[in-house]
């Protein structure tokens, strides 16, 4: 992939849901928070994200999204991979009262953010004021940062 492109991949069934609107989302995403640098991101279930989480974090247990940010090197690459549970996404618009398609757009954010090396649990509020900034920008419900409070 290179660093212009974007993939959005489905592991799970997603019926009602915009596959079209997510992929335009995505490619919003890249365009004006990414620099123009692509990301891959994976649609799954919670079986996957747990054990995406336990490979790679060592934390035995599903979670919404993961960021795994690309290495560094000479040339220019794409930001990295995210993983969303759609599981997650599904319960989550059902307890804020918004849609699975926009639960999954804060989400994407939320782990492009993170790909782009920000982290709301240790940059003393810069991920929480711009992920903030960009979801009023995307027309997005609360984000993640601002619903725990992190």
């Amino acid at each position: 992939m290179s660093s212009q492109q974007s993939a959005l991949l489905f592991q799970v069934a997603t019926t009602g849901l915009s596959r079209r609107g997510l992929r335009a989302f995505q490619k919003r995403l890249q365009l004006e928070v990414g620099g123009g640098h692509g990301f891959c991101c994976l649609i799954a279930d919670d079986a996957e994200l747990r054990r995406l989480n336990r490979e790679f974090r060592r934390k035995d247990y599903p979670t919404d999204v993961l960021s795994f940010p690309s290495v560094k090197q000479a040339g220019d690459l794409p930001h990295g991979e995210i993983a969303i549970s759609y599981d997650a996404a599904r319960r989550q618009s059902q307890e804020y009262g918004h849609s699975v398609e926009q639960e999954l757009k804060i989400l994407m954010l939320h782990g492009l953010l993170h790909l782009l090396g920000m982290d709301h649990e240790t940059d003393g509020g810069h991920m929480s004021k711009a992920e903030r900034k960009w979801r009023i920008r995307l027309g997005l419900p609360a984000g993640l940062i601002e619903r725990v409070g992190a």
